[in-house]
């Protein structure tokens, strides 16, 4: 695979200096660590009012959309975009890069406080529709820069990001799932009767959000050629592309020009060079271990625990691989909707989605029973998901847990609430070692001013289908991550089996856990006017 020569994103180390100072960058070693800020905006109502939380736009990988779910809380980081820095949300459940421009016009834009992305420098690669556009600019990321960085400028939002304290979304996910991507591909390389289409089929921000991607029409031999793709066209003087990364690396045995070949998959994967998403790009080009990590910090029942940081390139210091239970991801064949191997490597499998397997799930220390609605022929795995603010299973083991929680027998309870004072413990196996949700991190109060009533960060995903979409059936978002140390290791993207894709996990949750929490209803209901700390204000 071709890359651009790292020495060209430095016109001097003063540059890097100053743009790493701009985004709160610190380098260890070869990886570069990213301040996580959280945010929390207080949604809590009335009991008397019979008005409950509100909240975050939550995106369900296979709806493709955000709804309302139990509080605005985010986690973001900071990123260069053209000549702003703008707040976007990390997310491991997609793979594109959007940020709404300062060219939106409604009101929600018009009165935020949130940076928006100046579109003076945006060059449009002629995809439109509406308010919503795809072209390219200079991102800034790991205190370098990447150049014609593939993106979608939002001129309109029917989400609610702005009120997360964020621009838009920075997607971590594989570029095969990049939505920014496939449309790109797919003009660049038209079927016959697609040859005139210059458009995405939608016109809102929410088809952004990632949906499992149609590799259908990539099944039969390639017959085109590539003279209208970026890669072909490129002034190779001016981007260079280096051979030597491990992440993104194609290995065609023959010196057959590219698009000769009988498969579609060896063009698809040296696209991800140019087209793919920035982090991909960014570690390939700097030369960086095909990693990040994630740490997220408390924001509701207490606040702190881990430190909010996004490690690229690497683990945080002082802790070493073998101390983190590893587990495979789940690679999709072509019968399940994933991509066909390329004719050099015909037993390649290629993961789409950070999801991995789970071993069983505890609530309470009572093993859950799996999912009736779900095909025995399907393992249990579940997508790690740090744009999602809530832990998702399917209805009957949501079902399941609601009835084994400790309820108020007060007339009227919500029949999803719980009391506060008792801790939940929901424990989930993985690689033979149990991962707990720390119990301040399960659920939060369900009216202002009373801990009496909590409810949890519990909801439905959608039931998996063998060839019809993802396979997960756990989402385990923000409250999972706060709990632990999450490494993604990419691996080799183009070739899989000879660097396979893994998650790695460190629970970070104190043994007296428990007594944490008890204390910490103790103090909201004593000391804090019967708020937790992240609603009293």
């Amino acid at each position: 695979m071709m890359w651009y020569s790292a020495c060209l994103f430095f016109s001097a180390l003063q540059v890097q200096e100053a743009l790493a100072s701009i985004l709160g960058v610190a380098r260890t070693g070869n990886a570069f660590q990213f301040p996580i800020y959280k945010s929390t905006t207080n949604p809590l109502k009335k009991r008397d009012s019979e008005r409950r939380i509100m909240g975050l736009g939550y995106r369900d990988q296979r709806r493709g959309y955000y709804e309302l779910t139990v509080g605005f809380r985010s986690y973001t980081t900071l990123m260069t975009i053209g000549r702003g820095v703008v707040p976007l949300v990390i997310d491991t459940g997609s793979s594109d890069l959007w940020v709404i421009s300062e060219s939106c016009t409604e009101d929600r834009c018009l009165q935020t406080g949130v940076p928006l992305y100046p579109q003076n420098t945006f060059q449009s690669n002629g995809m439109q529709v509406q308010l919503f556009y795809v072209g390219r600019d200079v991102v800034g990321l790991t205190g370098a820069s990447i150049s014609n960085q593939l993106f979608a400028s939002i001129n309109d939002t029917n989400t609610t990001v702005l009120e997360t304290d964020a621009a838009g979304i920075f997607g971590l996910g594989f570029p095969v799932n990049s939505q920014i991507w496939l449309k790109t591909f797919e003009e660049e390389h038209p079927m016959p009767s697609s040859h005139k289409r210059r458009s995405i089929p939608k016109s809102s921000s929410s088809q952004l959000q990632s949906s499992f991607p149609n590799l259908d029409r990539f099944r039969g031999a390639y017959t085109g050629d590539s003279t209208n793709s970026d890669i072909d066209n490129e002034d190779s003087s001016t981007n260079p592309r280096s051979p030597s990364s491990p992440l993104l690396q194609p290995q065609r045995k023959s010196e057959e020009p590219l698009g000769s070949s009988s498969s579609w998959t060896p063009l698809i994967l040296d696209s991800f060079s140019q087209n793919g998403p920035p982090l991909t790009r960014s570690i390939a080009q700097l030369g960086m271990e095909p990693r990040f990590s994630v740490t997220l910090q408390r924001d509701t029942v207490q606040l702190g625990g881990n430190a909010g940081i996004l490690t690229v390139g690497g683990l945080p210091d002082g802790i070493k691989e073998e101390a983190l239970t590893w587990v495979p991801v789940r690679r999709y064949s072509p019968a399940q909707g994933g991509l066909s191997p390329p004719p050099d490597s015909p037993d390649e499998v290629y993961p789409i989605a950070w999801e991995i397997p789970i071993d069983a799930v505890f609530l309470n220390g009572q093993e859950l029973p799996r999912s009736n609605l779900t095909s025995s022929d399907i393992s249990v795995t579940a997508l790690i998901d740090t744009g999602n603010s809530r832990i998702r299973a399917q209805q009957d083991v949501v079902d399941t847990i609601y009835s084994l929680l400790p309820r108020n027998q007060r007339e009227g309870t919500d029949p999803q609430s719980y009391l506060c004072n008792q801790p939940i413990s929901l424990t989930f196996q993985i690689g033979g070692n149990m991962f707990p949700v720390d119990p301040r991190d399960f659920g939060i109060q369900l009216f202002e001013d009373s801990v009496e009533d909590c409810v949890g960060d519990i909801a439905v995903t959608d039931t998996p289908v063998e060839g019809n979409g993802f396979l997960y059936s756990w989402n385990l978002g923000t409250p999972f991550l706060k709990s632990v140390l999450a490494s993604f290791h990419y691996g080799n993207i183009t070739h899989p089996s000879q660097d396979p894709p893994r998650i790695g996990f460190l629970s970070t949750v104190p043994d007296d856990a428990e007594d944490r929490y008890r204390e910490a209803v103790e103090a909201a209901a004593n000391s804090n006017g019967g708020n937790f700390p992240a609603y009293n204000h």
